[in-house]
């Protein structure tokens, strides 16, 4: 059941975003006055078509991905029989370059008005949860990752890249795990420190075992739920309760609590606990995968700011903005041989393990949010078979005055769909070697 509600979820964002993006196509070309052929979402073999005036609406079996088919456009079916007949009034290669070009950018228009909408809608009715800074009183806890970058245990963060640190969450920003020569300062021991990030850090925090964060909130805790028939339950650990000591040793916060269920896994220990007004001490067997059985409540106190829709709109449109840069800071880093290619491309599997296998409104906006704006920014490449592809040959032929021939921009169709094969292959082969290992 989990994989079908990732699935469901894929399709359904990849449904919405592709066929958005190619309704952006045909309504630009068909108001230019050119012939649309077909508008299909998905690939074939065909699930349903229906034929409405001069325009095939098909749905294809394969959900990922769609195309328009222009009368008169090299594109990715290869179909060129009828360009080798002289040019049609109702063709794409017989408009004005300006037309073209606009049909042209009109998918990735699309996705960009589609990733600012739901952004904006999802700020608007949401508002924004966060953590302040000033609530992290006790430090951070880093895990090894944290540790290998300098953080140590009670670090308080009080700035990045030199900026006050207002919200925890910016902590983890794409300004702080992207930037060139970033870097966290915190206070430890009276003292200020800067810790600078190191640049392969997106490269770790990619690897399956480190997916967790790699500095959290140092957390104070209670007892919230005792799951019935647990070892907590058997040991009298009752909801509302705070454990101050595990053998002996200070469990005040959450971080000390786990490290030694992991160190005592498989083993009886003896715990202190506050109740009310007393403390009683507890005997629990610890569960081999170090844990007992009960659901902790973390003690800091989050806050949210909710926005006007005058306060949502340049919000939004800054979150859907700020997608587009991450992708440029990101592909600087592979370009410059600082993060792995393998490591940062995702397929229809990653992207399926975003999703999730738990539906939740919020997140499903706000992941077909994100890639909107990344699938904008992907087709914006200048790379043949791509909507780039065509605008940089267009932009070309606007600039010189001369138009690239069609056999020119047949090979760079084939050059294109190979290079695009190529990498699809790669990220779907990439997604199941990092499922598997």
């Amino acid at each position: 059941m989990d994989i079908v509600i990732m699935v469901a979820q894929l399709i359904l964002g990849l449904t919405i975003l592709v066929g958005l993006h190619e309704l952006g196509h045909m309504l630009t070309a068909k108001w230019f006055g050119m012939r649309v052929e077909k508008y299909a979402i998905g690939f074939p073999p065909k699930v349903f078509g229906k034929k409405i005036g001069e325009t095939e609406y098909m749905l294809g079996l394969i959900p990922l991905g769609g195309f328009v088919k222009i009368s008169g456009m090299v594109d990715e079916s290869m179909d060129t029989e009828a360009l080798k007949e002289e040019p049609k009034p109702w063709e794409f290669r017989a408009k004005p370059a300006w037309q073209r070009l606009i049909v042209m950018m009109g998918g990735i228009i699309v996705n960009v008005i589609t990733g600012i909408v739901i952004y904006i809608c999802l700020t608007y009715n949401y508002g924004e949860n966060y953590l302040p800074a000033k609530e992290v009183k006790y430090g951070v806890a880093p895990n090894e990752i944290g540790k290998e970058i300098g953080f140590q245990t009670g670090d308080k963060i009080v700035a990045v890249n030199g900026k006050p640190l207002e919200k925890f969450e910016d902590v983890y920003s794409m300004d702080a795990l992207l930037n060139q020569d970033a870097f966290y300062t915190v206070e430890r021991n009276g003292e200020k420190v800067n810790i600078p990030v190191p640049v392969d850090l997106m490269d770790k925090l990619a690897d399956k075992e480190e997916r967790m964060l790699f500095v959290q909130p140092r957390q104070p805790f209670m007892v919230d739920q005792v799951m019935a028939g647990s070892n907590a339950a058997d040991a009298g650990l009752q909801p509302g309760d705070y454990i101050l000591t595990v053998n002996g040793q200070e469990a005040r916060f959450f971080d000390e609590f786990r490290q030694l269920m992991v160190k005592n896994a498989g083993k009886p220990i003896t715990m202190q606990v506050e109740r009310g007004e007393k403390v009683i001490d507890l005997k629990a067997n610890v569960e081999a995968d170090g844990t007992l059985g009960f659901i902790q409540k973390p003690l800091l106190n989050y806050a949210t700011k909710e926005y006007s829709i005058g306060e949502a709109i340049p919000a939004g449109t800054e979150q859907a903005f700020g997608v587009i840069t991450a992708n440029l800071k990101g592909f600087g880093k592979i370009f410059r041989g600082e993060v792995s290619a393998s490591k940062s491309v995702s397929g229809p599997i990653g992207i399926a393990q975003i999703f999730g296998d738990t539906f939740n409104w919020y997140k499903f906006w706000s992941i077909t949010a994100m890639l909107s704006m990344v699938l904008a920014f992907m087709n914006f490449l200048p790379i043949p078979a791509l909507d780039g592809g065509h605008v940089m040959f267009l932009t070309y032929e606007m600039i010189s005055g001369r138009k690239p021939s069609d056999n020119f921009l047949e090979n760079a169709q084939k050059v294109g769909m190979v290079l695009l094969l190529g990498l699809m292959a790669f990220a779907i082969f990439n997604d199941v070697f990092k499922l598997l290992f």
